[in-house]
């Protein structure tokens, strides 16, 4: 996985891994007890929770990077497609609140310089 600069507006919001490969979207955040920023699973339209410990905060982006829906996934669950969604940002819960991200805003991917 690649470690990026996730933006909005030209703020950043937090750094962030991409994860590609079906092996890193598989195993997204699996293993971890808590994570600071956010995991961007390109080429993914549904995420679940199985085995997760703690609740995560999934965005749904369409080829655009903007975001068509927001949602809170607890442990265990499964957050099915939305209409439009390409790629999957998944943070720790309470993350997207302290961002403000909200369906619409416009996502931006930088690689550090």
């Amino acid at each position: 996985m690649k470690t990026v600069w996730l933006l909005r507006g030209g703020d950043v919001l937090a750094s962030a891994e991409v994860a590609e490969s079906l092996v890193d979207r598989a195993r997204g955040l699996l293993g971890h007890s808590g994570y600071d920023g956010a995991l961007l699973l390109r080429k993914t339209r549904s995420v679940h929770s199985v085995g997760m410990r703690f609740p995560m905060d999934v965005a749904f982006l369409d080829d655009a990077l903007t975001v068509t829906a927001v949602t809170r996934l607890r442990p265990w669950s499964v957050a099915l497609p939305r209409r439009g969604s390409r790629h999957v940002l998944e943070a720790q819960a309470g993350a997207f609140e302290r961002w403000r991200l909200a369906p619409g805003d416009q996502i931006e991917i930088r690689e550090p310089t």
